[in-house]
């Protein structure tokens, strides 16, 4: 009976002990996801497109859905050039990341965020901006790097029939 309890107690421990190391993994790795992210983010929001993709590698399969709408992009056709055109679209920025949900699997981290930014985009004014981002990120090897992007600029509650007018793809006409 003791050798049962005691082969039992080993069995749990032994158990526990292999456990612990995993899911403090996960935890790091989405914790260093976040970081990254968000400093890679911000560095963009400055213009910086060139640190923005060194914190966040690209998978040759991935796809951005950009808030600003249209076809999605591929990131196999984001080369160095574009990646320094999309820097070029951001001035002044500062930025903040809110995590809402993030989810891991030994492949995959998904993150659900909201992300701010007061930034010059577009040559826009500098202005708030607000976005609803999912993010996910795939383990190609020993590094993660972003597969999939989708943004969009409802953060805050759309009517249902200004919804519905931009998903018939009516334009508001912009004053002059």
């Amino acid at each position: 009976m003791i050798t049962t309890l005691v082969g039992a107690a080993a069995a749990v421990l032994a158990a526990t002990a292999v456990a612990l190391p995993s899911e403090a993994f996960a935890t790091d790795a989405v914790q260093a996801i976040e970081s990254a992210y968000a400093k890679a983010n911000a560095a963009l929001m400055r213009g910086d497109s060139k640190t923005w993709h060194e914190l966040v590698p690209l998978t040759q399969d991935g796809v951005l859905v950009s808030p600003f709408g249209g076809k999605p992009s591929r990131f196999a056709d984001y080369t160095p050039e574009r990646i320094e055109r999309m820097g070029r679209l951001f001035k002044e920025g500062e930025f903040e990341q809110e995590i809402v949900q993030a989810f891991k699997s030994d492949d995959m981290i998904v993150l659900a965020t909201i992300e701010r930014a007061n930034v010059s985009v577009g040559g826009l004014p500098k202005q708030n901006w607000a976005l609803r981002v999912t993010s996910v990120f795939k383990r190609e090897g020993a590094q993660w790097k972003l597969a999939h992007r989708h943004a969009d600029p409802f953060v805050e509650d759309v009517a249902i029939a200004e919804a519905a007018r931009l998903a018939r793809g009516e334009r508001m006409v912009a004053a002059k």
